[in-house]
C-alpha cells in the first residue's frame, strides 16, 4: 500500500541583519569592493518585520493565503500588503529576527553562540510566550557573555558577529582553531540551518497533532553540510534537529541533491513507510544564509527592497496509509537518468510525460504540477524570468507535441494546471515542496484528485559532474484502503484462502459422512 502525506509545516525567519552580514553576495562584495555603493545603500533597502509579514507571497508560504488568491493580486507584489496579515498561519509562522537568534542559541549544544545579557533576557522573555517552544530549552539563554568577551572573540579569535538592528549583540565562535569546516562562518551557517529546521519540525507537530514519540525517522534535505576536515559533509543535521525538537524515538540521516534534494527525500520516505521499515517518517530542511540577498544588487538597481530577507524551512510527515490522507504513488516516478541529457525538452519529458505514459495517464490527467515555485517578484528583476511559468509552458508544449492538447490550448493549460510562484529563492526550498500543504488540503476537499511534484537540481554546481538532475512523484486521492484496518489486497487474498480452506474442510467432512 502507498504511504500518505499526513501534513506539512512551514517556517520563515525575517533576518535583515543576516542579509547584510552573512549573505554570500554581500560578504563577497565586502572582500572585493568594500567601499561599493551597493554596500552603502543596502541598509536602506531592507524591509521591516511588519512589511515582511504583510508581503503576500510570505502569507501564502505559511498558509494564510492560497496561490489562487495571490495570482488575483496584480504583480509585482513588493509594494502590496496582504489584508489581515498575521505572523501565524495555517501551515506555519514568520518569526522576527531576535527570536530566531535566540533559537540559534537554544540549538547550540557546544556553547559556541555568545549573546550579551540584555539581548539574552529580552529574547528569553519573548520565547517564553512562544506556544511551540518548551521552556526547558530556554535555560541556555541564562548564560550571557560580557560585551568585552564578545568583542575579543570577534577581533582575535575569528568569531562571526551576530547583529540585531545594526548593532553587534553577540557572536558565533569557531569550533576549531585550524579546521575550515568548523570555522565560525560555517558554524553560523549550520546553526541557522539547524534552527530553521527545528522550527519547521515544531510547526509540523503543531499542524498535525502527532505525538513526537511516534516519529521513527527524520530525513534532512537542505543544501548545507556539517562535518569536519576529515569528512566535511558527513552530517547529521537530521538527528541533531530531531534531538532538539524532542523526537526521542527517532533516528535519521541527511539526503543531498541540490534543489532536487527534498523530492529525492520524499520518495525515500514514502518507500521506507510503504516497505514497513518505519511508520512515521519526517522529511525536513532548514534554510540558507548564503542565499540571503542573492539578487540584492538587481533589486536595489530597480528601486525594489531586498526581497530575499528570510531564512526558510519546511517539514513534512509521511505515514502509513490511513485510508484518508493523500497517497504518494511511488509507482509513478519521473527520473532524470544519466542518459537523459540536459536539454529542457528531455528533462521535462523524463520527469512528467514518460512516467505518466507508463501509468496510462496523460499530462492533462494531473490537476496541478508543483515545479520550482520561485517567487517571480524576486527572479524577474534579476533577469531569471518567471520560473514556474516557464516550466508550465514547457509541460504544456510537451502536451501539445504529444497530441494531448491543441496548440491553441497552451495558455489555458498553464492557467489550469499551473500556479504562480511564492517561495523564497533558497535553492531546495521552492523545489516543489511549498505546495504540499495546499495539495493535501485540496485533495481532502475533493477540489483536485492528483498533483505531480517535480524537483530539479544543478549537480554541475559541485564541479564533480556536468549532469543535471531531477525526480518527480504523484500525490493522489486516497483509494480508501487502510494499513491500520488491514484492508489490503494481501489481506483480502488471505481471507479468501482461509475461506476456501474452511469450505474444503467442510466439504470433505460431508463426503466422509
Amino acid at each position: 500500500m502507498y504511504s500518505v502525506l499526513k501534513g506539512a509545516g512551514y517556517f520563515l525567519a525575517h533576518t535583515p541583519d543576516m542579509v547584510i552580514h552573512n549573505g554570500t553576495t554581500q560578504t563577497t562584495e565586502k572582500r572585493i569592493k568594500p567601499d561599493s555603493d551597493y554596500l552603502k545603500d543596502i541598509v536602506n533597502g531592507m524591509r521591516d518585520y511588519e512589511a515582511c509579514v504583510a508581503y503576500p507571497p510570505n502569507q501564502v508560504y505559511i498558509g494564510n493565503m492560497t496561490p489562487d488568491e495571490l495570482a488575483a493580486i496584480p504583480a509585482p507584489w513588493h509594494d502590496k500588503r496582504a489584508e489581515g496579515a498575521k505572523r501565524q498561519g495555517a501551515f506555519g509562522e514568520i518569526m522576527p529576527q531576535d527570536e530566531f537568534v535566540g533559537l540559534m542559541k537554544i540549538c547550540d549544544v557546544f556553547d559556541l553562540v555568545k549573546l550579551n545579557e540584555s539581548v539574552s533576557q529580552s529574547i528569553k522573555a519573548k520565547l517564553e510566550a512562544h506556544p511551540l517552544i518548551d521552556n526547558s530549552l530556554l535555560t541556555g539563554l541564562d548564560k550571557a557573555a560580557a560585551a568585552g568577551e564578545i568583542t575579543d572573540l570577534i577581533k582575535n579569535a575569528g568569531a562571526e558577529a551576530i547583529h540585531l538592528n545594526g548593532e553587534v549583540v553577540g557572536c558565533v565562535k569557531a569550533a576549531h582553531d585550524i579546521d575550515d569546516s568548523l570555522s565560525a562562518h560555517v558554524i553560523f551557517e549550520n546553526l541557522v540551518s539547524k534552527a530553521s529546521c527545528v522550527a519547521s519540525l515544531l510547526q509540523l507537530i503543531h499542524q498535525t497533532g502527532v505525538d513526537k514519540a511516534a516519529i521513527d525517522y527524520v530525513i534532512e534535505c537542505s543544501e548545507e553540510a556539517c562535518g569536519d576536515m576529515n569528512q566535511r559533509g558527513g552530517g547529521n543535521f537530521a538527528k541533531a534537529a530531531a534531538e532538539m525538537a524532542g523526537f526521542v524515538n527517532a533516528t535519521g540521516s541527511d539526503v543531498r541533491g541540490f534543489c532536487a534534494g527534498p523530492t529525492h527525500a520524499l520518495v525515500q520516505a514514502a518507500s521506507l513507510v510503504k516497505a514497513g521499515v518505519f511508520k512515521n517518517v519526517v522529511v525536513a530542511a532548514g534554510g540558507s544564509t548564503a542565499k540571503l540577498g542573492m539578487n540584492g544588487k538587481d533589486h536595489l538597481k530597480k528601486g525594489l527592497p531586498i526581497l530575499e530577507d528570510c531564512v526558510a524551512g519546511f517539514a513534512v510527515l509521511i505515514s502509513e496509509n490511513d485510508g484518508i490522507n493523500p497517497e504518494l504513488n511511488t509507482d509513478i516516478l519521473g527520473r532524470h537518468t544519466v542518459g537523459t541529457g540536459s536539454s529542457p525538452q528531455n528533462v521535462i519529458s523524463a520527469l512528467t510525460f514518460t512516467p505518466l505514459e507508463k501509468a496510462g495517464l496523460k499530462l492533462t490527467d494531473v490537476d496541478k504540477y508543483s515545479v520550482e515555485m520561485q517567487n517571480p517578484d524576486i527572479t524577474k528583476p534579476a533577469g531569471a524570468g518567471n520560473v514556474p511559468e516557464a516550466n508550465y509552458k514547457m509541460i504544456g508544449a510537451l502536451a501539445a507535441m504529444k497530441g494531448q492538447i491543441q496548440k491553441a490550448e497552451l495558455g489555458s493549460f498553464v492557467e489550469k494546471h499551473g500556479m504562480t510562484g511564492w517561495a523564497p529563492t533558497q535553492g531546495h526550498i521552492p523545489s516543489g515542496v511549498p505546495y504540499l500543504g495546499f495539495a493535501q488540503r485540496e485533495i481532502l476537499a475533493g477540489s483536485i484528485e492528483r498533483a505531480m511534484f517535480v524537483g530539479k537540481g544543478s549537480l554541475f554546481l559541485g564541479r564533480m559532474t556536468n549532469l543535471f538532475d531531477g525526480i518527480s512523484f504523484v500525490l493522489q486521492k486516497n483509494s480508501g484502503a487502510s494499513q491500520e484496518s488491514g484492508v489490503t489486497e494481501a489481506r483480502v487474498q488471505q481471507l479468501i484462502a482461509a475461506s476456501l480452506r474452511e469450505f474444503a474442510g467442510h466439504l470433505a467432512g460431508k463426503l466422509e459422512g
